[in-house]
């Protein structure tokens, strides 16, 4: 992934919530890259959602075959038993 003020234009627009920033920039990942003018959109569009509340995770989270959890508890409600929260 990598992050980059978008250029050669004085404005972009987000992909998200469709404003025209001066200060807009652009997020790659995977061979997509979009545009945003705030982080918060960024991370509505781009951060993942736990496979067992749905919240949006900014933080690291945990893994378990194949699906992320916000944290331990949440994977546990899941089923997983192995992993837990670090202090």
């Amino acid at each position: 992934m990598s992050i980059a003020p978008v250029e050669g234009t004085q404005t972009a627009v987000c992909d998200v919530c469709g404003n025209t920033y001066d200060k807009s920039f652009t997020i790659s990942r995977g061979g997509q890259v979009k545009t945003f003018d705030s982080f918060e959109c960024a991370i509505h569009a781009m951060a993942p959602r736990c496979a067992h509340c749905q919240c949006t995770i900014i933080g690291h989270g945990v893994e378990a075959d194949g699906a992320t959890y916000c944290c331990a508890n949440c994977a546990r409600e899941s089923g997983e038993s192995e992993l837990v929260d670090r202090a």
